[in-house]
């Protein structure tokens, strides 16, 4: 019995979807475990992985220009060929490579995930719950792969930029892969919505949001060095940041379901942010022993965190508008605040030479996402205006 070619193409769909959220971490997470190898200070290294994630922030707004001008699809090719020229370029091996590289790759991600909801929406309109955790699933397990396999990788190729530059093939095959038809997307308006900035929920959200994703990507760019300062082996540290990251992902698909249990999200998001604080505790402050379970309560509760950020875009918004609306402004001013996180530990760990002494400021933020966390989790809604 022969399966009609009808039949697959929904299928080969799908996997291209997954592929190209696959590409939307590696070039993040890969970076942590060799920057300690590429002979940079704190300093500096703390604005190498402050770039990509600010770059999530100032690029989201141009998905939609970009969408209505090229179509979704090949909008979401550009951003692909952004981050395969950019993840390329880190191969070259010198600081401005590295920093040229990151930047356009982080170009890209930023406007490959503002794209890749409005898509899951526009093709599966009935299975959007379940689509959107495949698309998280896939992005966190993108992460670990990457964080889990940098030092072998540049152990066998002999050269950290190298390992760097073997991300790129992900990217070969999200663009192999995506043959999809160039539909406009739906539900954008004829003019750019103007952002929700006369809405104090909208900042909770967007605050949540920034907060929270500034400890997720100090976690992408820190943690290896972290846990190596702790006595662990570059590749001990590369693994357990990739189990940590790996967790995120069961986390992410389970929090926001059980989010809907109660009348809000305040339960849920106090529990996730105090795994987050708990985890990055025992690792700055605890005992070697330790290190393993706090990887773990840090990976669920990353993973937590960010399933309730997202969540937080649909819950709190009154219909499709508002929460495009929403989405757009929680990104795009959530990331720009997010990258301040990674430099901000970077010149901190310089300026001090301790990683202990960073424990204070993760705290901070750590206390201060869950303060408007618990605002943002509140039972109410943004109306449009």
């Amino acid at each position: 019995m022969k399966t009609s070619s009808a039949t697959l193409t929904p299928l080969f769909d799908l996997l291209a979807l997954l592929l190209v959220a696959l590409n939307l971490r590696p070039a993040l997470s890969s970076l942590g475990p060799v920057l300690p190898e590429l002979g940079l200070s704190a300093t500096s290294a703390g604005w190498l992985t402050t770039l990509p994630v600010l770059c999530l922030g100032l690029f989201a707004p141009l998905a939609p220009l970009l969408s209505r001008r090229l179509g979704l699809g090949w909008a979401v090719r550009l951003a692909l060929l952004a981050i395969l020229g950019g993840v390329l370029l880190r191969g070259l091996g010198s600081p401005w490579a590295l920093f040229l590289g990151m930047t356009l790759a982080g170009a890209g991600i930023g406007v490959a995930g503002v794209l890749l909801p409005g898509i899951v929406k526009r093709d599966y309109p009935r299975h959007a719950g379940l689509m959107t955790g495949f698309y998280t699933m896939a992005l966190c397990l993108g992460a670990a792969a990457a964080a889990g396999t940098m030092v072998p990788l540049a152990r066998l190729l002999d050269a950290p930029s190298q390992a760097l530059a073997f991300w790129a093939l992900p990217a070969v095959l999200a663009l192999l892969a995506w043959r999809r038809q160039d539909k406009a997307q739906p539900n954008l308006p004829a003019v750019r919505p103007k952002p929700l900035w006369h809405s104090s929920l909208a900042w909770q959200v967007t605050l949540y949001m920034g907060l929270q994703s500034s400890l997720a990507y100090t976690v992408f760019a820190w943690l290896p060095s972290m846990l190596i300062s702790c006595g662990l082996t570059p590749e001990q540290a590369g693994w357990l940041t990739s189990v940590s990251i790996f967790i995120q992902a069961p986390a992410a698909l389970l929090a926001p379901s059980l989010s809907h249990l109660g009348r809000n999200q305040k339960l849920p998001i106090l529990l996730a942010m105090g795994l987050v604080l708990a985890g990055l505790m025992l690792v700055l402050l605890g005992s070697p022993a330790w290190l393993w379970p706090a990887g773990i309560v840090l990976g669920m509760g990353q993973g937590a965190s960010f399933g309730l950020a997202l969540a937080l875009l649909v819950l709190r918004s009154a219909d499709s508008q508002v929460a495009a609306r929403l989405s757009g402004m929680a990104q795009g001013l959530g990331y720009t605040l997010a990258a301040l996180g990674p430099l901000a530990v970077g010149a901190w760990h310089d300026a001090f030479d301790s990683w202990t002494s960073v424990a204070p400021l993760l705290a901070a933020i750590a206390l201060a996402a869950t303060l408007f966390g618990l605002l943002a989790g509140r039972d109410r809604q943004i109306h449009g205006a």
